[in-house]
């Protein structure tokens, strides 16, 4: 159980400090780093999984799984697109809100598309949430975009990937297999053109954009693994490491503001997710009660 905690808690940790990755390339054009990112993570994951399990799984995709996947792909580079453009320009705090917003967007789709039912504390987080969101408008003149489309994403993202059943690491290999040949006509298109960054900038840039595959794709490789070892209860609580490494690195690292109508709206956003995290600890304290009886 150890290693599953540190391999869940290292995803998380990975994904908590991406704003500092992504503000290190932030003189390539958000579009090619998004373009890159895809390339490359194509590259390692496929190498991976060749040496490890070969091609023979790739017999297994039906038509209906590949244009699933297909549309998965477009969603995660849509919300990658809009993370690192974000990132760059000086939205990050907006973003970690996103991420926090994102498991409670996920228990909306579930009831609205999936006819899945929630309980009384599970509706007042979402009812609370939705103040914070409504505050944070009143505040700001607008809607958190930003935040909502992030969420919004990364919730649809997942709810296709519930209804499309493969292993993640797998999944992943097809969606950038998917969008390989696009992202690498957008870059050479980009290199004719004159506009490109990957070889005109410095070597570390460079290099910094080759790594991107590798980052967006080991801590997938780590969360699987830890996701197989240690109760869905204690990943639920996990999964708020990284907005909250990424409101720190927005605010403490890189300066940008967080006001006191922020903090009311955030806030509401943690409370909704305390209640949220703590009726599902009770409801699996429960569920184990009767089995530890039994026995």
């Amino acid at each position: 159980m150890r290693q599953g905690l540190a391999a869940a808690a290292a995803a998380y940790l990975i994904w908590g400090l991406f704003p500092i990755y992504w503000k290190l390339l932030q003189v390539v054009p958000a579009p090619q780093i998004m373009a890159h990112r895809i390339v490359w993570c194509a590259g390692f994951v496929g190498l991976w999984l060749a040496a490890r399990d070969g091609f023979c799984w790739l017999r297994a995709l039906s038509p209906r799984l590949v244009a699933l996947l297909a549309t998965s792909a477009l969603l995660i580079a849509l919300n990658w697109w809009l993370y690192i453009w974000a990132v760059n320009a000086g939205h990050i705090v907006e973003t970690s809100l996103g991420y926090f917003i994102n498991p409670l967007v996920s228990v909306l789709m579930g009831v609205l598309i999936l006819r899945e039912r929630l309980n009384r504390a599970q509706w007042l987080a979402v009812g609370i949430a939705a103040a914070g969101v409504l505050w944070l408008t009143w505040q700001a003149g607008r809607l958190p975009w930003i935040a909502l489309a992030l969420a919004l994403s990364f919730g649809s993202y997942g709810l296709i990937r519930k209804i499309a059943v493969v292993p993640s690491v797998r999944g992943l290999a097809v969606e950038s297999g998917l969008l390989f040949l696009p992202a690498l006509a957008f870059l050479l298109g980009s290199e004719i053109h004159g506009s490109g960054s990957f070889g005109h900038v410095s070597l570390r840039t460079d290099a910094l954009l080759i790594a991107g595959g590798l980052v967006t794709a080991l801590p997938l490789v780590l969360f699987a693994v830890g996701a197989r070892r240690i109760p869905l209860s204690m990943i639920g609580l996990l999964q708020y490491l990284a907005p909250s490494l990424q409101l720190a690195c927005g605010v403490f690292l890189f300066g940008e503001p967080f006001t006191s109508n922020q903090a009311v709206g955030f806030g509401c956003i943690w409370l909704a997710l305390g209640v949220y995290a703590l009726d599902g600890l009770w409801r699996a304290r429960r569920s184990v009660q009767p089995a530890a009886v039994t026995n």
